[in-house]
């Protein structure tokens, strides 16, 4: 009973997985039909720029780090969102999902899975949350201006929603497949901060800072570096 009881719960969380993948895969496609000045390449060229943006995110994914002042550390703080916005702004919004995607799957060739799959699942999710809205807002007007907007919109979806994912559904199923209750999560949160008592409190106190931290170092590296590796990176 136990393991027919494993078994159903492992299924439904891929399941969830497959579905929500998919789900955005369709709506970016869907969506690339209305945005104007798409951009025209072979799909050799356009399944090998994906593939190099992805395999350097897996690695700058690979090299996060804990902040153990902000939060526990099985929460860690990567740059791996830099690429895959590159990415995204020069092919659009399917292209980023599939980056995304790539890079997960690369990471867990490289390193395998510390969280039961679930943080790899939260970093895709929460990920594609920032780098959409960037990248659609981009490729409606490819301007500075839009750019900023877009990157400031990604980043409040990535707080927020982040936050509010965190609490609804990540954290009960990381406790439930990798067998930590609730109570010891939690007071691992408020061994940083004395505040936090609830599941609330963890995300407001320890997740959301954590997520705007990282939207914001990486807006502004995307800001920096775009144009000036876009030459380099895909002209190829």
């Amino acid at each position: 009973m136990e393991l027919w009881k494993a078994l159903q719960e492992n299924l439904s969380f891929v399941l969830v997985v497959v579905g929500i993948i998919a789900l955005l895969l369709l709506a970016c496609h869907f969506l690339e039909r209305f945005l104007p000045s798409r951009r025209r390449i072979s799909s050799a060229r356009r399944v090998s720029i994906v593939g190099i943006c992805a395999a350097i995110a897996a690695v700058l994914h690979i090299l996060d780090f804990p902040l153990l002042f902000l939060a526990p550390e099985f929460y860690k703080l990567d740059f791996s969102e830099l690429p895959v916005l590159l990415c995204g702004f020069y092919l659009g919004p399917s292209a980023s999902v599939a980056c995304e995607g790539v890079k997960i799957l690369l990471k867990l060739l490289l390193k395998g899975t510390s969280t039961a799959f679930v943080g790899d699942f939260a970093n895709f999710v929460v990920g594609c949350s920032f780098v959409l809205p960037a990248v659609i807002m981009y490729h409606v007007r490819k301007t500075r201006t839009f750019a900023y907007l877009g990157l400031a919109v990604g980043t409040l979806c990535l707080t927020v929603f982040g936050s509010a994912f965190n609490a609804l559904y990540l954290l009960p199923k990381f406790s439930q497949l990798f067998g930590l209750p609730m109570e010891v999560i939690i007071s691992m949160g408020s061994a940083i901060h004395s505040s936090v008592s609830n599941v609330t409190t963890f995300v407001l106190l320890c997740v959301a800072p954590l997520n705007l931290l990282k939207g914001i170092s990486v807006s502004v590296l995307t800001l920096l570096l775009y144009k000036r590796v876009e030459k380099i990176l895909f002209h190829i």
